[in-house]
This record gives structure tokens, sequence and C-alpha cells, in this order.
């Protein structure tokens, strides 16, 4: 597959457990490739078991960015990807190389598609203030705060999604206006094509997902979440240890009941699929593949060959 020069990076999306990293090497058999994550979790160093981050002969084989970049402790906002994978992509396709957007984070994904407002940044004053409110009152009755200040938000936040509820208070209380307005004032998308990886059994997918999630506590989860929390400066609401799996590990390992750890982790691993499934069935720019077909991949494939042909044509 000779299609060069590239002209634009290609995305390739899909659900947790849709095998996308295979997919993505699949790729780069036949390509000149430089994988950027789009995954929310690899950005962190020292989750390994819990993110399914790619092996360290996957990482050798193809250039990889985006992983392994901040600690646990940091934050790492959509903007902070948008920029940075804007950046690599030109310098990869500088190269003479396709740029290949891999990951599941579907707001990722949206931020790049659709543009960035200006979004104030984190203020860690006013933060520990609305946590100590929450503390106090509750997160349900902090959405109730939001409510009236950001209606619009808040009615798409379920009343203890206290991160949520934070930024969107935050932004609030920073900009004078709320969140759901400066969404509104969107600038700088791009039109990046998409191959998107959808099941077309999602038993297919649960399947996978509880034998997935069954593997990594074979492979040591607890353990690897037992030395973050061993580090003494961590928490569990922090945004890398809300992440799927850790949260639920870090949640036993406090209790000490582990019996039902393993259903716990699937289910909510099973749910994070359901969201990135409904944000990719409305996303206009996606060409689908049944990643459960047989022949996903040499399909796959022929997509990624057409995608590349019409922009060389310049359709």
């Amino acid at each position: 597959m000779n299609l060069t020069p590239f002209k634009s990076p290609i995305c390739l999306a899909g659900p947790t457990g849709a095998g996308k990293t295979a997919f993505a090497l699949e790729i780069a058999q036949v390509l000149p490739v430089e994988i950027i994550s789009v995954d929310s979790a690899l950005v962190y160093r020292g989750m390994d078991i819990g993110t399914a981050k790619p092996t360290a002969a996957e990482l050798a084989a193809v250039p990889h960015h985006l992983i392994d970049i901040i600690d646990p402790l940091d934050a790492y906002s959509a903007g902070q990807f948008v920029i940075a994978a804007k950046q690599i992509a030109a310098e990869v396709l500088a190269r003479g190389r396709l740029p290949l957007l891999v990951g599941g984070t579907m707001l990722y994904f949206k931020a790049l598609h659709e543009g960035l407002s200006e979004m104030p940044l984190a203020d860690a004053g006013l933060r520990a203030t609305l946590d100590a409110r929450a503390a106090e009152l509750g997160w349900p009755a902090m959405h109730g705060e939001l409510a009236k200040l950001d209606p619009h938000t808040a009615a798409r936040l379920a009343p203890n999604d206290s991160q949520r509820i934070q930024r969107a208070l935050e932004v609030c209380h920073l900009a004078g206006r709320p969140m759901s307005e400066l969404h509104e004032q969107r600038a700088g998308g791009v039109d990046w094509p998409m191959i998107s990886l959808e099941p077309g059994d999602r038993s297919w997918l649960h399947k996978r997902l509880a034998l997935r999630f069954e593997l990594m506590l074979k492979q040591g989860l607890l353990d690897e979440v037992r030395a973050l929390r061993a580090r003494g400066d961590l928490h569990a609401e922090l945004p890398a240890m809300r992440c799927v799996g850790y949260r639920q590990a870090w949640a036993a390992l406090e209790s000490g009941d582990f019996k039902d750890l393993a259903e716990l982790g699937t289910i909510a691993t099973r749910q994070l699929a359901k969201r990135q499934l409904t944000w990719l069935r409305a996303s206009p720019q996606r060409h689908v593949i049944a990643c459960d077909d047989p022949q996903a991949k040499p399909q796959m494939l022929a997509c990624l060959q057409r995608l590349l042909t019409a922009q060389n044509a310049g359709t």
C-alpha cells in the first residue's frame, strides 16, 4: 500500500476492548505510521495494567506519542491534548509518515474535531473552596447550585459526578459565564477522517471485557493500585484514580472487600464502552468497521486505502 505523500492524519476510534491496538499495529505493517494515543488514561506513568497500555515490544515496534507523559498526581485536559496532538501530527507528516490517532477517549476526539472553547485554567484555591462546600453539603447540593448558574450543563451531569460538577462551577465563577455558553464558541476544529471499530454483536464485546478485566487482575492490577496508594500523595478523587478499573480497585483496597471486584470492574467497563459507542454513533465523520467480523482487518485496511486515495485525489 503506497499512498504517499500523506495529506492529513487518520483517526482510529472504538470502545474499550474493541482491539484498537491490534488494528493499529496491523496498519503499521503496511504503512509508515506513528501512533498518537487518544486515551486519557495512557498519559499516566505507572498505570500500565489497568489501562491495557501497549507492551514494551509494541511501543518499540512503532513510534508512539502521548503515552507516559505525566504523573498520576497531575491533570491532563482535552485542551492540552488537542494542542499536543496537532503539533505532533504536523511533525509526523513533515517526516513523510502517517499520523494515526488511536484511542477511545471521545472527549478528546470531540475537542479535536469540533474545536476548543476558551475555558479558564484550573484554580487550585477555588477548587479547594468548592471541595470544602461539597464536603459540608454533598455533591447533589452542589449540582443544585450548578443548575441555577448553568442549567444546560447541570442537565447532562449526574448529581454525584463530582469531577465534572466541580469543573463546571469553577468555570462559572472564573469566567462569569456558564460553561454551556462557552462551549458554543468553539474554534479550530479539524476534519480528519475516522475509522470506527464497532461490534455488530454487543455480547461479543461484553465477553471480551469480562475476560479482559479478569486478566488484568491476574496480571497484578491490585498490586499496581496498592503501589500507587502507598505513595501517599494520591487520593481516590484524582482524575487518574477515577479511571475505570482503578476506581474499583482503590475502593476494594480501602474496604478490604474483594469478592465483587471482578464483577464491579466489568460492569464499569461495559458502561464506559456503552458511552463510547453512543458517542461514536452520533459522529458524522466515522467509517464503521465491524470489529467482531472475521474479515475486520482486511476490511479496515481497504477502508484506510480508500480514505488515503480520496485525500490524494483532493476529494
